[in-house]
């Protein structure tokens, strides 16, 4: 190729990119082919309601080189390349659909001898090189008794060799529609869909007409399709696989977010809003704290004693803050009754306040100094 056209060839990829629903222009159905044939899927095309186009907003594609979603939660996972032997695709035929039977007629003997002639007709072109005059001699028997699939099966095959895919599947369908035991329905069906790229569904089909009556053309066939299928096949399950493992890491994370959900919900019904909460001992201590720390709350931990001359002049003062600041967890411990928590944070003197955030020590405050109490308080309240 030119440098030219390479050049052309880029910009055109570049706008398809920017604008998917360009690759539904019916002049671009052959390229439209060629990606599927590669395994790619193209986004559906999208309609605004003036009936102007509008691009997917998400969409699978085989063309990206990254398997990832761009977020974790987007919808699609955005697929890789496939290599595939393309070799024998074709361009798909638009043509009219050729004419069918009405295969729920009564056909009469007559008929059904007429039709037998215009098949006998139809084999004799074929073996001349005369494949339309061969459809031509097949549609005859075809309205003659279109209730036979043999009959729509050997027109299928002639539309195959006439490079003509879409026609043949046509056919085909009719055949297997009358007899869903037909070999040469199943036959020309498959080779007719590795004509379009259409590797999985071929293969389907040559497998079955491979059971019903083998020969050496679906053997050969299917040694050119089950290559692809096989990598498609085994690029559907990856991606299958990855999908699920994104739905079950989504719903861990969902399960997760409830749980903490419920936690909060637990830790909040543990404090009590204004008011202070007496601690006997180191296990009820814990939880309060945990509590706080789950809700972003601050937490003070009072040491105080009944003996205690300076903590009974301070403790209104602390019940009177709890009330101003609801949002701060105002714990109280007697020294004397929980022992272990005094001894695990090496209380020797009280009144102590101890100003913990997310569970670590932020500040201190020894002896009943108001002012001091008051300040920090505001200060780490915020």
């Amino acid at each position: 190729m030119e440098a030219t056209d390479i050049a052309e060839l880029k910009q055109f990829i570049n706008e398809c990119k920017s604008n998917p629903s360009l690759l539904h222009n019916p002049s671009l159905g052959f390229f439209r082919s060629y990606l599927q044939s590669l395994g790619a899927r193209i986004p559906p095309e999208h309609k605004t309601e003036k009936g102007g186009d509008k691009m997917a907003g998400t969409g699978e594609h085989f063309d990206a080189k990254n398997p990832h979603t761009a977020t974790e939660d987007d919808d699609d996972i955005v697929e890789s390349d496939i290599e595939l032997d393309v070799t024998d695709v074709v361009e798909p035929d638009d043509e009219a659909p050729q004419k069918m039977g009405n295969p729920s007629v009564e056909v009469t003997e007559e008929n059904r001898e007429a039709a037998q002639i215009a098949k006998s007709k139809a084999m004799d072109s074929i073996s001349e090189g005369k494949l339309d005059e061969a459809i031509d001699h097949l549609t005859e028997a075809i309205m003659l008794n279109p209730t036979s699939a043999i009959l729509y099966a050997s027109r299928a095959s002639v539309f195959v060799k006439l490079n003509k895919p879409n026609a043949a599947i046509r056919d085909a369908d009719a055949a297997i529609q009358i007899n869903p035991d037909s070999a040469k329905g199943y036959k020309t069906r498959g080779m007719a869909r590795a004509m379009l790229g259409q590797w999985e569904e071929s293969a389907s089909d040559l497998r079955v007409a491979s059971t019903l009556d083998y020969d050496e053309e679906i053997g050969l066939v299917l040694k050119k399709v089950e290559p692809n299928a096989r990598k498609i096949e085994e690029h559907h399950r990856k991606y299958e696989r990855l999908r699920k493992e994104r739905e079950l890491k989504k719903a861990e994370r969902e399960r997760k977010r409830r749980q903490a959900e419920a936690q909060d919900r637990d830790a909040l019904s543990a404090l009590k809003d204004g008011e202070v909460i007496s601690i006997h001992s180191d296990s009820e201590l814990q939880p309060k704290l945990n509590a706080a720390s789950r809700t972003s709350r601050l937490a003070i931990l009072y040491f105080t004693a009944t003996w205690c001359g300076p903590c009974r002049v301070i403790s209104p003062l602390y019940t009177s803050l709890a009330g101003k600041y609801p949002k701060v967890v105002f714990l109280k411990v007697d020294i004397d009754e929980a022992k272990d928590v005094a001894a695990r944070w090496n209380i020797s003197s009280v009144p102590t306040f101890f100003f913990l955030k997310n569970g670590k020590e932020v500040d201190k405050v020894v002896g009943a100094d108001k002012s001091a109490l008051e300040r920090k308080i505001a200060q780490h309240a915020g």
